[in-house]
């Protein structure tokens, strides 16, 4: 009977370290725990009555599940209700693409061609995935494709084929909205070497607008290559050629266009196309006829005054089939009736013309030029513009002199001098003002004046005074003195006079 209360105590103690495991539950909740799991907690607390009345151990197993399961009362009854959830809205449908563009053959051997092509113009709302390349042997509907992956580039090459077979190829863009209408080549394709493609040499005179007159001759040799021998066509603004207008002779080499005769109708576009198999070379050549054009529309003359008319003109109806270069406008005296030039190559429309004779009468004309020349007609002007006599008093304009007086100022001062006895000096220099000064010359404040030993120039602003052979007291400060009504300038030197060296002297 003692053995017994020991796996009582052991339960107890396990009930103990069990009970802990729920409290934690509700302390995180911000809410009072509910009323349920409030007598759970006691439990536990009071071994005693678990130590009195000895259970199996198999009892104490229903007194620890409920803490086990009162976490879960709290959770529930705190749940907010649940949220109607709407239907997402349906992505709109999948479109397939437009059709590739400009599919066409960029190489033909014996065993593999290779096309390219343009993206479709619309892509649509879900994308582009790749193209799928499709040939069909000439004579048959069976239609396969040769990439079993799709191809994003736009270029592919067809391998393995068969040498001499004639295929008919399509391209067809792929997205999730399905397939796109194929783009088909318009002619079947022979699989086989081609030994020289066809190549247009187009003489360099003719890679711009080439321009003739009306009447001239026209007499072309376009040179070509290509092996087999290339079939060559020609089309004027995208229609075929008239050949009672245009001759055309193709040769082996080279294709001659010829008209005898040129007019105006045949200026156009002209397009020249080699073939050879499925590979093509085109040439353009734009051909303009010109001649000459109509005269202006109308002149007028719109403003006479004075010795000047006003005139104004429109363009012509004609301009030759070129643009107009520019106007040449005359007049004419009534009384002589000569015409002569006063304006030539003038751009605008309108004019003044000026230094007319007064008391005459004038008319005038005006002729349109182009490249070609000056029309052979011009314009005259339906009325006449006269020139009034009226009294012309001639004043002429008041101008205010400018006042360039000016006190005198050095401009080159004196420099400090130094001479050797029975040498010659000179003093220099120069000065400016208006009117023009008097120049005078002291030595030592004093005024040289007359004095023989002494000469004095004074040459365009330039003074000078030279000194003939001075002496040992000769020397001193010199200064010279300009002045007029505006005032004077002063500016002054030394001047040293030295002993000459006798070398002689120096050894004795």
């Amino acid at each position: 009977m003692p053995a017994k209360p020991a796996p009582i105590k052991k339960s107890a103690k396990a009930a103990k370290k069990e009970e802990p495991a729920p409290a934690p539950a509700p302390a995180p909740e911000p809410e009072p725990a509910p009323a349920e799991p409030a007598p759970a907690e006691p439990a536990p607390a009071e071994p005693a009555p678990a130590e009195a009345a000895p259970a199996p151990e198999g009892e104490a197993a229903p007194a620890e599940a409920p803490p086990a399961e009162e976490p879960k009362a709290p959770a529930e009854a705190e749940a907010p209700p649940a949220e109607e959830i709407k239907a997402p809205t349906p992505p709109p449908p999948a479109e397939p693409t437009s059709v590739p563009l400009e599919l066409g053959v960029e190489d033909v051997n014996d065993t593999s061609v290779t096309v390219s092509w343009r993206p479709p113009a619309t892509i649509g709302n879900s994308g582009l995935d790749g193209y799928t390349v499709e040939i069909c042997k000439e004579g048959t509907g069976d239609w396969k494709a040769v990439n079993e992956e799709l191809t994003v580039s736009c270029r592919y090459v067809i391998k393995n084929q068969t040498t001499g077979d004639r295929l008919n190829i399509r391209v067809v863009a792929m997205n999730p909205g399905g397939g796109s209408p194929p783009a088909t080549l318009a002619d079947a394709v022979l699989v086989r070497e081609v030994v020289d493609r066809p190549k247009i040499r187009l003489p360099r005179f003719l890679r711009q607008r080439y321009v003739k007159n009306v009447g001239e001759k026209i007499n072309l040799v376009i040179p070509f290559s290509g092996k087999p021998q290339p079939v060559v066509s020609w089309t004027k603004d995208g229609q075929p050629i008239d050949t009672k207008k245009v001759n055309i002779r193709n040769s082996d080499k080279d294709s001659i266009f010829f008209i005898r005769g040129a007019e105006r109708v045949d200026s156009g576009v002209y397009e020249m196309c080699v073939k050879v198999e499925s590979f093509e070379d085109k040439s353009q050549l734009t051909l303009q006829i010109v001649e000459l054009p109509g005269p202006p529309a109308s002149i007028k003359i719109v403003d006479t005054w004075g010795f000047n008319v006003a005139l104004e003109w429109t363009e012509p109806k004609d301009n030759g089939n070129t643009a107009i270069t520019g106007y040449t406008i005359q007049k004419a005296d009534k009384k002589t009736g000569d015409w002569f030039t006063v304006l030539e190559h003038y751009n605008r429309m309108n004019a003044t013309i000026s230094d007319l004779i007064m008391g005459n009468t004038f008319i005038f004309r005006a002729f349109t030029e182009n490249k070609c020349g000056r029309s052979e007609d011009a314009t005259v002007t339906k009325g006449s513009a006269t020139i009034q006599k009226t009294g012309i008093e001639y004043k002429p304009p008041e101008y205010k002199e400018h006042d360039f007086s000016q006190a005198p100022k050095f401009t080159t001062p004196l420099a400090d001098r130094s001479a050797t006895v029975g040498y010659n000096a000179k003093l220099l220099c120069s000065v400016r003002g208006f009117p023009k000064p008097k120049i005078e010359w002291m030595k030592n404040q004093m005024i040289i004046g007359e004095d023989p030993k002494f000469r004095q120039m004074n040459a365009q602003g330039i003074c000078s005074l030279e000194i003939r052979k001075p002496g040992n007291f000769d020397g001193g400060v010199y200064t010279c003195r300009a002045r007029n009504e505006h005032g004077e300038a002063l500016v002054s030197c030394k001047l040293e006079v030295k002993q000459p060296v006798n070398p002689d002297a120096e050894k004795k």
